[in-house]
């Protein structure tokens, strides 16, 4: 389990000491590559909660001051408010940073959002993810970032993932920093993986992949808030770094589209992100589905789809096969086709795997039906009474009277088309139609395989 969570990110702890304004914001480069004052025209993520949880976040930090609400220690020692480890300070404010002075400090991809810390170890130093999902979700949380990781997955955190999937609420989670394997809470089902790539857009050697990767982000000589030595700010590789970034994506879009279920979020990010160079066929186990591209996901026709989007079903979630069938509209830079400025869901809502009707007219039209049918069984026993006395009164034989045994009763049923072969009837093979199956396969398998 992460009981005794690493965090994932290497930090070099190459601190940047009486770092001038040019330097934190020269930088940050992956700002240069997000391209920040377009983003922004659409939304700077206003009205979206992200939890961060990790090694707790400073809220006294100048970039972070009034932006950081009050958090949660599972331990009970308080531990949300980091200021020991720079690292959760650091990953929030790539989220939320809003520089100071003039041109001040690290500017964050979404910097309208409220961030919410969590620290993730719980009594005695055990595992306090589980309960730290738990609790972002009960307090509003739309997106939750966990730049951590681990060889495995308790119970608790399992069942705390499928938790926020049931409540509607997107987990970001680091990939890994050993260029093996991801690892856990990213590998689970129902996360959103990340990977790091170099300011050349090339994936990070020690970012660690697999089949569960959906996105690739900016992590790699990362510039972010911090005490680092003498220094407020550091520089840091790792997927820890481009966690966050992803986790801000997906609060633009929410903000943006608040209607869209946590998997139509991951849907938009994933078929809206930049391909990278060289790579002919997506997913990619060290890329996923590419680099992360906030304003293409903010602005791009993309089709809503299902609730479930590109996130494996979580395990402890049985959909009964009646997961949300794929929605024909089209979110754009203003909503959806069929609802402007929305899209499709209910925000707040948990994505509905099964919706019952509440209208009486099914009950109204069936018993109308009812009646309907009683009438013309009561008439037809009547004239079949008439008939049978009108028959009796005739010998067999004889005009009007019953046939001899044995003669012809009427014309012969009529033909029947051979087996298979009725009009309209599926034939074996059919393909159904574009979209995400209805019922999921079991296990871990991206629905977009082989795009």
């Amino acid at each position: 389990m992460l009981g005794a969570t690493t965090l994932t990110a290497g930090f070099l702890l190459t601190g940047l000491p009486a770092a001038s304004a040019d330097q934190v914001r020269d930088g940050q480069w992956a700002n240069q590559y997000f391209n920040l004052s377009k983003v922004w025209s659409i939304t700077r993520g206003e009205g979206v909660t992200v939890a961060v949880i990790d090694s707790g976040v400073n809220p006294n930090h100048p970039d972070l001051a009034g932006h950081v609400l009050p958090g949660y220690d599972p331990s009970g020692g308080g531990n949300e408010v980091g200021t020991a480890n720079p690292h959760g300070t650091g990953v929030a404010s790539l989220i939320a940073g809003q520089g100071h002075g003039s041109g001040d400090g690290v500017v964050g991809l979404a910097p309208g959002v409220k961030i919410l810390p969590i620290y993730k170890l719980g009594p005695g130093g055990a595992g306090g993810i589980g309960e730290g999902i738990k609790w972002a979700v009960d307090h509003d949380a739309k997106v939750i970032n966990i730049s951590q990781g681990g060889p495995d997955l308790s119970a608790r955190e399992k069942d705390a993932i499928a938790y926020a999937y049931q409540h509607d609420v997107l987990i970001v989670a680091a990939a890994g920093n050993v260029g093996a394997g991801v690892d856990y809470p990213a590998k689970a089902p129902g996360v959103l993986a990340v990977g790091a790539v170099a300011k050349d857009l090339k994936i990070w050697p020690k970012s660690n992949f697999g089949p569960e990767v959906l996105l690739s982000a900016p992590g790699v000589r990362i510039v972010s808030a911090g005490d680092c030595g003498t220094s407020q700010y550091c520089m840091d590789d790792g997927t820890s770094f481009a966690t966050p970034y992803v986790a801000a994506a997906a609060a633009l879009v929410r903000a943006k589209f608040p209607k869209l279920t946590a998997g139509q979020v991951a849907e938009r990010l994933v078929k809206s992100a930049a391909r990278p160079d060289g790579v002919s066929k997506l997913p990619d186990q060290h890329y996923g589905y590419g680099v992360v591209s906030p304003y293409e996901a903010l602005t791009m026709n993309i089709p809503t789809g299902a609730a479930q989007g590109p996130l494996a079903l979580p395990e402890g979630v049985d959909d009964g096969g009646s997961s949300p069938a794929a929605s024909q509209g089209t979110t754009t830079g203003g909503g959806s086709s069929t609802d402007p400025g929305s899209g499709l869901g209910n925000p707040g809502a948990a994505p509905e795997l099964e919706q019952s009707s509440t209208s009486t007219m099914p009950l109204i039209l069936g018993a109308i039906g009812g009646a309907v049918v009683l009438l013309i069984v009561i008439i037809a026993i009547v004239v079949a009474n008439s008939r049978r006395r009108n028959r009796s009164q005739s010998l067999p034989g004889q005009p009007g009277g019953p046939a001899p045994y044995g003669a012809p009763q009427g014309w012969p049923p009529a033909q029947q088309p051979p087996y298979g072969q009725q009009p309209g009837a599926p034939q074996y093979g059919q393909q159904p139609p574009p979209g995400y199956p209805q019922q999921p396969p079991t296990g871990y398998q991206n629905p977009y395989q082989g795009q």
